[in-house]
């Protein structure tokens, strides 16, 4: 397996970072075109991330054609004709955002079995949002043998209220509403601005989707759809995690292109913090003076509010501030996991259940860690930053479902950061 290692202590990271499209909108984007059964869709500016690579596969074991050009970063999908309706456990079983199917597959075919996902193991993220929404759409839902089966001949619009505003729940149930019969309406829904970038592309494929963006989600259904071309949305995770590696390495970063409004709830508690974010014509600029910086309390809650999907790397930022800063997680449960491994590396912290509190501003020593999921891979890249000697980061696996060529771009601002082969 690959690591990475980094030699830290005195980086200062400089320049500007180009930013990929967003791994939490095109999967979803990818699932939606399990629904037309007329043309082509073309998805553009797509990430090479192993995810993207299994819901390929996904969508390519319905028996669906997915061309994947890695050059241009594009994909196209031809859904045209007859298409199974069983999503193939050996992929589905990787990634929980594979259960983003299920929907699409019931609005198309009348019937769809979907294995239970896999993924990272950050909390107990249950699926019965997920369900009771198929359910209240009219769809005869059982589990079996680690498997879903719902049945429809077809679904019926519904008021659906959502206890909490899942996005995975969100997404699957726009997508099943555009080819339900009738209205269907989604309170309390997700309001991200993957949400927003799904309902762009299903309208360009003949749905009508009103209200993406707010908490309620107005679905009329129609009779079919058809392929469409789109531009996947920008990362807003990856463009958060060069903000954050700006701001506790003293840097001076221009994140290419990123969108102020999706970096906003990040952007504000930078600013808090003390660092210096401004907006330019060509992207997101972060200064900081790390000795300048102050502590601060951050509470992850779902859009608007501060992204789960930062946490990590935010706690690694609060690190290296002096004083004590505190994090609160509402989202997931065991997303703390990363503060472990970093314990290792020097860090003083307390948890107790769903809040960490962080004594920053201690001094930092290099040592081996292994990374515990996504977004913990890439907070311990950044600490191994900032760490007097060497640093490495195995488990990479985690890394490359949702960051490409990470340790290039690291290296282009000025870290001392290789990727390396293990026998």
């Amino acid at each position: 397996m690959d690591k990475i290692i980094i030699e830290g202590g005195k980086t200062r990271l400089e320049g500007e970072v180009v930013i990929e499209g967003a791994k939490n909108a095109v999967l979803p984007l990818l699932a939606a075109t399990i629904l037309p059964k007329e043309g082509q869709t073309l998805l553009r500016n797509v990430p090479i991330l192993s995810d993207v690579f299994t819901m390929n596969n996904v969508v390519r074991g319905l028996d669906i054609s997915v061309d994947f050009d890695e050059s241009k970063n594009e994909v196209v999908v031809d859904a045209t004709g007859h298409i199974l309706d069983i999503a193939p456990y050996e992929y589905v079983s990787q990634m929980r955002a594979s259960i983003v199917v299920l929907g699409p597959i019931l609005a198309r075919c009348g019937h769809a079995k979907v294995s239970m996902p896999g993924g990272c193991t950050i909390g107990s993220r249950p699926i019965d949002l997920h369900l009771k929404g198929l359910e209240a759409m009219g769809a005869e839902i059982s589990q079996l043998g680690g498997d879903i089966t719902a049945k429809a001949e077809r679904l019926h619009g519904a008021h659906i209220y959502m206890d909490f505003p899942s996005v995975g729940a969100t997404q699957n149930l726009m997508m099943a509403a555009t080819l339900a019969d009738g209205v269907t309406t989604i309170e309390n829904a997700a309001r991200e601005p993957e949400i927003v970038d799904l309902a762009i592309l299903l309208n360009k494929m003949g749905a009508k989707v009103r209200g993406a963006g707010t908490e309620t989600l107005v679905i009329t259904g129609v009779d079919k759809l058809h392929g469409a071309e789109h531009d996947v949305v920008q990362d807003r995770i990856e463009a958060g995690t060069f903000m954050v590696a700006a701001a506790m390495t003293s840097g001076n970063v221009l994140i290419k292109d990123a969108v102020w409004e999706h970096n906003r709830p990040l952007i504000s508690k930078l600013m808090e913090m003390g660092v210096q974010v401004t907006e330019e014509e060509d992207g997101i600029r972060v200064q900081s003076e790390l000795e300048k910086l102050r502590p601060v309390t951050v509470k992850t809650l779902p859009h608007p509010g501060f992204p789960t999907d930062m946490q990590a790397q935010f706690t690694a930022l609060m690190a290296v501030v002096n004083g004590e800063s505190t994090m609160i997680e509402t989202v997931f449960e065991n997303r703390f996991q990363h503060l472990e491994e970093m314990r290792r590396m020097g860090l003083q912290a307390e948890i107790l259940r769903d809040t960490a509190m962080i004594h920053g501003g201690k001094d930092l020593q290099g040592a081996p860690v292994m990374s515990t999921d996504l977004r913990a891979s890439a907070a311990l890249i950044l600490t191994g930053l900032v760490a007097n000697g060497t640093t490495t980061v195995g488990k990479l696996t985690h890394l490359d479902r949702g960051y490409y060529q990470f340790h290039e771009k690291l290296a282009k601002l000025g870290a001392n950061i290789r990727r390396v082969g293990e026998a």
